[in-house]
């Protein structure tokens, strides 16, 4: 079975995190679901969702929507959030379940023992003070991956609303404290993500040049014109910075339509990935599922269906080098680089 690294998961934010280790009914991800599928490692993210808030979707006469944007989230709430979850990371470490990578060389151990590898992750970064302050706290808690911020705004960016169609070019970039605090990531070896930034944001980042450009789950906006994708000249970025797309699974993301219908054949993920293939190269090809974090094709189901998914990359004209490459190689060597 060919190991695979996943570039994004909300698993460790739902209510039945406590049960991880040992399955649970529904939910996209736990311990033996990732034996079963082969996944080996992964980015696991702490996310605060906004008090009281319930998506609103608007529907746009003639067809499309428009997601209501939730509010912002305080700094105190999303910094005990994020504590929380990064303790339930730290105790399945401390019981022996998976393995909190802080580089490189933790994922190729977790990987030669069985064991599953742990990328620490925070969406969004309302975690962090405006000053970045406690940015070293938290690294050293094992933070190797944040997004400045996920759908919202918040003091460092603004972030891409869900809207279709729709460009992703919508709002100001990173404010005087993002940019800080995407520096002092580059010094630290914190892998920026760009999945939930809106474009004037992404090409702020771009422009600072410190390190590979990663967006962890999100697809080509040639093939779905939602907000949350990434416009052509955006993977050009990504390639030229020696970056990765990790591929989502979303539905809504990957469809032509736009809608999110678990019908969808695994031939939409193959397709995006065909595409940033073919503009940028395989090498910068991951795979970024969003499991317990949006709807997925039903045919996948869940992590335990990881096997399908590679059967249907090989289907779709990648060779078995350039597969193995999309399932692991490339997030290795990409945050190698990132961590740097």
């Amino acid at each position: 079975m060919i190991a695979v690294f996943d570039g994004h998961n909300d698993a460790l934010t739902r209510e039945d995190a406590d049960r991880f280790a040992t399955g649970r009914e529904g939910g996209h991800l736990d311990l033996p679901k990732a034996r079963a599928g082969g996944l080996a490692g992964g980015i696991f993210a702490a996310f605060t969702e906004s008090p009281d808030h319930k998506e609103v979707v608007h529907e746009r006469e003639g067809g499309g929507y428009d997601v209501e944007l939730a509010p912002p989230v305080d700094h105190e709430r999303a910094a005990a959030d994020a504590a929380r979850t990064l303790g339930r990371l730290h105790a399945l470490e401390r019981a022996g379940h998976l393995a909190v990578a802080r580089g490189p060389g933790d994922i190729d151990r977790a990987r030669e023992a069985g064991v599953l590898a742990a990328v620490v992750h925070l969406e969004g970064a309302e975690a962090i003070d405006p000053g970045a302050e406690s940015l070293e706290f938290w690294h050293a808690a094992g933070l190797r991956s944040l997004g400045p911020v996920w759908s919202r705004a918040n003091a460092f960016a603004t972030g891409v609303p869900f809207a279709f169609p729709a460009s992703p070019d919508a709002g100001p970039g990173l404010t005087p404290e993002g940019r800080r605090l995407v520096e002092r990531c580059a010094d630290l070896g914190i892998a920026v993500d760009l999945s939930h930034l809106n474009e004037a944001g992404f090409w702020d980042v771009a422009r600072l040049d410190r390190a590979p450009l990663i967006a962890s789950h999100s697809g080509a906006h040639a093939l779905c014109p939602h907000s949350r994708n990434l416009t052509d000249a955006q993977l050009d970025a990504v390639g030229a910075s020696g970056g990765i797309v990790g591929v989502v699974f979303a539905v809504e993301f990957l469809r032509e339509d736009g809608r999110d219908e678990p019908d969808t054949p695994l031939d939409t993920i193959v397709a995006h990935a065909r595409h940033i293939a073919d503009r940028i190269g395989v090498a910068h090809v991951g795979l970024g599922s969003d499991f317990d974090g949006a709807r997925i094709p039903a045919p996948l189901g869940d992590a335990a269906g990881l096997p399908a998914l590679i059967d249907a990359l090989r289907a779709g004209g990648f060779a078995e080098e350039e597969v193995r490459a999309i399932a692991w190689d490339n997030w290795r060597r990409v945050l190698e680089r990132a961590w740097a």
